[in-house]
């Protein structure tokens, strides 16, 4: 049986600051580098039987990695289809701005995320089958064990709601106060 262990990248200046990131390369903040190494000490000492790193291409995704990479002596495997949830326009703006500019889209956006897109952005939907397709790639490469995979919000929410089988709308659009650094969640068979 192989195990995904799911890592969110760390904390960003975005995320302190109520931004959209999406696509954006915004490293990780002081905080969200002291998050990681609580985080890598704490997952070495119960996931010491990891056998892959892969992760997605932007920054805070990519410094969240090397700092496990080196706790967990791994190398980290990039990955484009990892990329994060692009939100288009959005990105870069404040919540609250959008919040304000379009207020009925927004509230449907933190209600039912997967009826929105954002403008020239992708939907929920992409995002998934982009994930689908690169999970079925690592399921079949992998078929026991256990193999991390280190997303920036919310594209890793989008990959817990489609480990768990969960509808969309659980996924969270910024940082999840309380959504732990990481979780091991069983992978689906490879031919699923």
């Amino acid at each position: 049986m192989l195990t995904i262990l799911l890592i969110a990248a760390g904390r960003t200046e975005y995320d302190c600051q109520g931004r959209i990131q999406g696509t954006l390369d915004v490293p990780l903040s002081d905080d969200g580098r002291e998050q990681v190494r609580a985080g890598a000490d704490q997952l070495a000492g119960e996931h010491a039987e990891i056998t892959a790193l892969y992760v997605g291409p932007c920054r805070s995704a990519q410094e969240t990695a090397d700092i496990l990479a080196d706790r967990l002596e791994l190398k980290p495997k990039t990955l484009d289809k990892l990329h994060n949830l692009n939100q288009g326009l959005w990105q870069g703006m404040l919540f609250d701005e959008v919040k304000a500019k379009q207020p009925k889209v927004y509230r449907q956006w933190q209600e039912r995320p997967d009826t929105v897109c954002p403008p020239e952005g992708e939907t929920l939907r992409e995002a998934r089958d982009r994930l689908k397709k690169a999970l079925a790639k690592l399921t079949k490469k992998h078929k026991t064990g256990t193999i991390a995979l280190v997303l920036a919000q919310p594209l890793a929410g989008i990959l817990r709601c489609l480990l768990r089988h969960e509808a969309g709308e659980e996924v969270c659009l910024a940082e999840c106060p309380g959504q732990p650094l990481w979780e091991a969640i069983p992978a689906p068979a490879a031919d699923a």
